[in-house]
C-alpha cells in the first residue's frame, strides 16, 4: 500500500482490496474513536488494543511507512529515467485491478451502469485537471493529508495524484526525503482526521449499496487509466519550486503520435511486457491474499 500510495495514479486502497484486507482495515479504523474514549482513557490498554485490532493496524502502518521512506527516491528516479516503462507497469496494475474489483459484485444488473459511468466520468475529469500550486505551510500540509488520505482509502482514486493536482506532491515528497519532522507530523495529523471521517462513510455505503459502490469504484479505476497512459503530449509547462520545468497540462496520445511529437522511441514492445508484468503482479497478490485468508 505504501509503494502504491507514492505513485500518482495508483491507489493504496486498490492494493488493500485485492489482498483481501480492505474491509478489515475499515472496521479497525472505525473502531478506533470509540475504543479511545471507552478503553484507552480509562487505562484499559489491552482492551483498547484488542478492540481496534491494534496488531493488524500497527503492522500495516509500519509496512506503509517503511515502503514510503525506502521507495520514495527510487520511484521518483524511475519515473524520470524510464517513464514509458514505469507508467506501462502501473497501467497493467490498474487494468487487472478493474477486473478484480468489478467481479466482486453480488448481482450484476443494468442499473449498475449508472454508478459505473459516473465513476469513469469523475475520474477521467480529475485526470485532466491542470496541476496547481499551493505555498507549503503548516495549514497546507495538514489539509493535504486530510484530502489525500480520503482518496488513498478508496480503491481507484490515487491520493498521490490528488496531491499532484493541488501542488503538494513535491513538497510532501521533499519532506519525506529530508525527514522534516514538523511538516510530516502535520501531514500525518491531517491523514488521521480525514481517515477517521471517511472510513465510517465508506463502511456505511458498502453495507447499504454494496454493488453500486463497487460499480462506482470500478468506474474510478477505469477513468484513472487516462492518468497512467504511458504516452503523453505536454501542452504546457510550469516552473516548480526547484526551478525545474515540469508538465502543467498533458493529453494522452497514441504511441505513433508520441514518436512524431517527441522524436523518441515509444518502446511499444517493452511497454506491453511491463503491462503484462503489472497484470501478473496483481494476480499474484490476489492469489496470495486468498491463500492467506
Amino acid at each position: 500500500m505504501g509503494a502504491a500510495d507514492i505513485v500518482p495514479g495508483v491507489s493504496g486502497g486498490t492494493i488493500a482490496f485485492i489482498t483481501g484486507i480492505y474491509f478489515r482495515l475499515l472496521e479497525a479504523i472505525n473502531a478506533v474513536p470509540g475504543a479511545v474514549f471507552r478503553d484507552l482513557f480509562r487505562g484499559k490498554f489491552g482492551v483498547f488494543w484488542q478492540a481496534c485490532d491494534g496488531t493488524f493496524l500497527s503492522t500495516l502502518l509500519v509496512g506503509i511507512l517503511a515502503s514510503i521512506v525506502t521507495l520514495a527516491s527510487a520511484i521518483s528516479f524511475l519515473l524520470t529515467e524510464y517513464p514509458i516503462l514505469i507508467w506501462s507497469f502501473f497501467f497493467g496494475l490498474i487494468l487487472a485491478s478493474v477486473w478484480h474489483i468489478g467481479r466482486q459484485a453480488r448481482h450484476y444488473r443494468a442499473i449498475l451502469i449508472i454508478p459505473l459511468t459516473l465513476g469513469i466520468a469523475a475520474a477521467w475529469w480529475i485526470t485532466t485537471l491542470s496541476v496547481g500550486q499551493i505555498a507549503p505551510s503548516a495549514l497546507s500540509f495538514f489539509a493535504a493529508g486530510a484530502v489525500a488520505i480520503c482518496a488513498m482509502i478508496l480503491p481507484g482514486i490515487s491520493g498521490s495524484f490528488i496531491l499532484v493536482i493541488i501542488g503538494m506532491y513535491a513538497p510532501v515528497l521533499a519532506a519525506i526525503k529530508s525527514f522534516d519532522i514538523a511538516f510530516l507530523l502535520l501531514f500525518v495529523a491531517g491523514c488521521l482526521v480525514g481517515l477517521l471521517s471517511v472510513a465510517r462513510l465508506i463502511t456505511w455505503a458498502f453495507h447499504k449499496f454494496h454493488d453500486a459502490v463497487l460499480a462506482l469504484l470500478t468506474g474510478f479505476m477505469i477513468g484513472a487509466l487516462n492518468k497512467v497512459w504511458p504516452w503523453k503530449e505536454t501542452l504546457s509547462w510550469r516552473t516548480n519550486s526547484s526551478g525545474e520545468q515540469v508538465p502543467l497540462s498533458e493529453v494522452s496520445v497514441s504511441p505513433g503520435a508520441f514518436s512524431d511529437i517527441a522524436g523518441q522511441d515509444p518502446q511499444v514492445a517493452m511497454a506491453v511486457v511491463m503491462v503484462a508484468a503489472g497484470i501478473a503482479l496483481v494476480l499474484l497478490v490476489e492469489w496470495f491474499g486468498r491463500r492467506h485468508q
